[in-house]
Parts: C-alpha cells; sequence; structure tokens
C-alpha cells in the first residue's frame, strides 16, 4: 500500500470485498484494536469517543422518560438462570463460567452476565413489595458476555458495551405501554441523531428474546444489503415475575405477580453508523454525532502563517462559542494529507482557510457527505457552518433512506421467487436487500425460508409499504405481513 508520513491511502472497494472494506476503516480510522483475548477488542479514544455520543444521547432521553441508571454485578450464580426455562436454553451456549477464585473452587457456578434480567428479578423481589413501588424504572451501562464462535468488531465480540433497561409494572397495559415508549425512544434516537432509517415491528415468535412474551426491534439496512438489528424492546409479561416471585399488595390488598420489560442497545449501532454512511474514503458520520462536527486546516506558504491565524483563531474561537465541535489541525504535514485524514475519519466539515481567503474575507468550506466545496464569507462563517451541519444531517437521512428504499424489494414474496432473486443478484453483483412477504405464522415455513435462501425474518413491520396476502413458503393464507433478509 502507498503511505505519505504514516498515512494509508487504500481502502479495500466496498464493492470489491464490503468485509475487508469494513476492517480497513475501522482499523485505518483508529477506532479499535484487537486483543489477545478472542473476540474481545479495545475501543480506542475515537471509537470510544462515538459511543460516548451515544450514550449522552441515549440518556438523556431515558431519564425525560422517568429512568434512573444503576449498577448490578457482572457475576450471576447459575441457579438463578435455572428459574426461567427459555431464558437459560436461550442463553446457555454463549455463558462463560468462573468456577474458581482465591485459588478455591466455587460451590456454585457464576456465569459473566449475557444480560441481567436475572440478577436484577432477584433484587426486585426484595425491592417491591406494594403497589406504591411500582413503576420501577431502572437503566444500566454495562459490559455483557457472549462467548461468540465468529467475531466482527463492534457488531459481534464476546465482549460489548450496552445499555439495558429493566422496568416493573403494575399491570400489562402499563407494561406493554413502556415497551413501545422504549422502541419509539429508540426509533426517534437513530433515525434523528444517526441518520439512519429504520424498520420497525415485532418478532416472530422464534426471533424474539428468550422468556420474553413479545419481542420488538428496529432494523437497519447496511450497505452491502445485509440487515443489523439495531435495538430491542421486550415485554416479557409476569415470566421472570413468576420466576424470581416479584408480586406487589395492589389497591385491594390482593397479591399480584408484576409485569415487566427489558430492552437494549449495544456498541452495535458504532458497526451500524460505519456500515450505513462509510463510503470508499473512509467514515462519514452525521453531525449530530460526530465528535468532531468541523476540522479547521490552515493552508498556504509558511510565511504566511501568521496572517492567516490571524483571522484563523477568532474563527475556531467563534465557531466553539456558538456550541460547534471544532477542532484545529495545526501539524506539519501537507495540507493534502490533512485533508485524506480527516475525510477518512468523517468529519461533516472541512474548513480551509489560506492567505488568498484573508485578502478576500472568505474561506472553503468542503462537506464530506457530496465532496462539494464552498465559498462563504468570514462574517457569515458561524452562521453557515451551523446551517450546513442541519443540510448534512438531513442529506445523509434522505440518501440512506434512498439506498434502502431502493434495495427493499416488494415483488419478491414467494420462495420461488426469492430463489431466483438471489441467483440473479449473484449473477450481476446487485444487493439482494430486504423483501416484503407474507407469513402463515407456521414456524416450519419461516425455517424453511431460512433453510433454503439464509434469508430470516427481520420483524413484521407496524406500517408495512403494503400488505401480503399469501405465505411465501406454502402459498396458504398469510397472517403477518413481514421483513426478510440476510441479516449480522
Amino acid at each position: 500500500m502507498k503511505e505519505e508520513k504514516g498515512f494509508v491511502k487504500e481502502i479495500t472497494p466496498q464493492a470489491e470485498d464490503f468485509s475487508r472494506w469494513y476492517i480497513d476503516v475501522i482499523r485505518k480510522a483508529e477506532l479499535m484494536d484487537y486483543t489477545p483475548v478472542r473476540g474481545c477488542i479495545v475501543f480506542k479514544p475515537d471509537g470510544y469517543e462515538l459511543w460516548e455520543r451515544i450514550q449522552a444521547g441515549l440518556d438523556r432521553r431515558f431519564k425525560e422518560t422517568g429512568h434512573r441508571n444503576a449498577y448490578f454485578p457482572m457475576l450471576i450464580p447459575e441457579s438463578f438462570f435455572q428459574k426461567e426455562k427459555e431464558h437459560v436454553e436461550g442463553f446457555n451456549p454463549e455463558l462463560p463460567w468462573v468456577t474458581e477464585a482465591g485459588g478455591e473452587k466455587l460451590e456454585e457456578r457464576l456465569a459473566l452476565r449475557p444480560t441481567s434480567e436475572t440478577i436484577i428479578g432477584h433484587m426486585y423481589a426484595q425491592w417491591i413489595q406494594s403497589y406504591r413501588d411500582l413503576p420501577v424504572l431502572i437503566n444500566q451501562w454495562a459490559n455483557v458476555f457472549r462467548w461468540e464462535k465468529r467475531t466482527l468488531p463492534f457488531l459481534r465480540t464476546s465482549e460489548f458495551l450496552w445499555q439495558e433497561g429493566h422496568t416493573a409494572h403494575a399491570t400489562e397495559e402499563e407494561a406493554r405501554e413502556e415497551t413501545m415508549r422504549i422502541l419509539e425512544l429508540y426509533r426517534d434516537f437513530v433515525e434523528t441523531e444517526m441518520a439512519i432509517p429504520l424498520y420497525t415491528g415485532q418478532k416472530t415468535p422464534s426471533e424474539k428474546f428468550a422468556g420474553a412474551v413479545d419481542t420488538y426491534s428496529i432494523e437497519a439496512m447496511m450497505k452491502d444489503g445485509k440487515a443489523l438489528q439495531a435495538g430491542t424492546s421486550h415485554y416479557l409479561g409476569q415470566n421472570f415475575a413468576k420466576g424470581f416471585e416479584i408480586k406487589f399488595l395492589d389497591r385491594d390488598n390482593q397479591l399480584k405477580y408484576v409485569h415487566t420489560t427489558s430492552w437494549g442497545v449495544s456498541t452495535r449501532l458504532i458497526g451500524a453508523l460505519i456500515m450505513v454512511h462509510g463510503d470508499d474514503r473512509g467514515l462519514a458520520l452525521p453531525p449530530r454525532l460526530a465528535p468532531i462536527q468541523v476540522i479547521m486546516i490552515p493552508v498556504g506558504p509558511p510565511k504566511f502563517r501568521d496572517k492567516v491565524m490571524a483571522r484563523f483563531d477568532p474563527l475556531f474561537d467563534a465557531l466553539k462559542a456558538a456550541g460547534v465541535r471544532v477542532k484545529s489541525d495545526l501539524r506539519e504535514e501537507t495540507p493534502g494529507w490533512k485533508f485524506n485524514e480527516w475525510e477518512m475519519r468523517g468529519v461533516p466539515i472541512r474548513l480551509e482557510l489560506g492567505p488568498r481567503d484573508v485578502d478576500s474575507n472568505q474561506c472553503v468550506l468542503a462537506r464530506r457527505d457530496t465532496g462539494e466545496k464552498i465559498t462563504v464569507s468570514l462574517d457569515e462563517a458561524v452562521e453557515r457552518v451551523q446551517a450546513l451541519l442541519e443540510e448534512i444531517q438531513r442529506n445523509m437521512y434522505e440518501k440512506a433512506k434512498a439506498f434502502r428504499d431502493a434495495n427493499s424489494h416488494l415483488d419478491v414474496d414467494t420462495l420461488e421467487k426469492l430463489k431466483a432473486h438471489i441467483a440473479r443478484c449473484e449473477e450481476t453483483g446487485e444487493l439482494t436487500g430486504f423483501i416484503l412477504a407474507g407469513w402463515c405464522g407456521s414456524a416450519a415455513c419461516e425455517a424453511k425460508v431460512k433453510e433454503e435462501t439464509k434469508f430470516t425474518s427481520r420483524n413484521i413491520p407496524f406500517d408495512p409499504p403494503e400488505r401480503k396476502h399469501t405465505c411465501i413458503h406454502c402459498g396458504g393464507e398469510a397472517k403477518h405481513t413481514v421483513w426478510f433478509a440476510r441479516a449480522y
């Protein structure tokens, strides 16, 4: 590969090898690094800053809806997993266990948490006694462990970061309202802050969370046409309440089980951000989420540096005072090297200022999303930058939505059509994308589609673009209209 002072210019094109492109981008943008522990990664500062921005946006929304943060132990007794049979069966293959501590074998194995329903259920049973104690609205920011056999940084690792909300309610109605409130909160954050369009709906029984009554999801399309489950919200009913004896005295002095929910998003959202917006030049970050919104670079001969900096520094201060997340690059590397590096790192706007610009009382703004260069007056630069950030945010969402819609197929609604669609895409290099099809509700039909095409049900959308009336596999009457896709 060609290098210029340590900066690797080449990134594998998406069309050539999307997986290789993804790894190239996250390594060259210095978002993460590998560790000696299989399936575990280091979040380097640039990668962790993205997670901090996601945390901040979600945490504010959680608190605005009455939730509070707490923290529960990472080690969970094995016996806790036996109290909800479906739950333990769903997670048992992925559980890492602690069997010794302090040089002695433990009386009971301790699991590294894959999720915290069990330990939180145990604690809620002690905290909740009366209807006056409800609802309990708690969120946890934590790490979890699922011993993955095949890993991909950010998307699937043995240890990852997430938030998990766990709430308890007096009635099913309240718990279901909470489940849908959080799903809408997730949709709003991912679409408005991350500029990622979503299909929102209910998971089929085979795809729901282990132990849940109903699971709902937000599904996004990556640039290789595959689906990514970006977040889930679960109505758990009284399954965990009965397993952990979470009871309360209601207003009529009757002892009842609570209704619970759980919900979460993880650092998979970083992977989604990269795969939805990135291109062959590297990352492309939406302004509302980008840790750096504007990179300022002085240009021109060194003899004019003082002249340029006399206007450069006040403009930097003015942008910062206006709330813009701005950074200046004053390193000795050439402007071209800097342009390439910050473009690869996905900064939404590059601001260039040289001696001729100073003479003309102007600066140049370069957009990462389109590559367009705009010359603006220095007197109006702050306002133009703020307006341009909002324009870039909108454009990135609309561009991603147009891509998703172009690769969402409404006419591939039988298994024969799906097989032909896959064969044609393999021949032409087109993306298989999402397909909308009917489903009779039979687990056997759903499994057959997966077995023969590797397409899985993503969700049953609340508002599908059209209703399907026959099952994709058996041709019988469809009970549901479903999005199917190959997925991460």
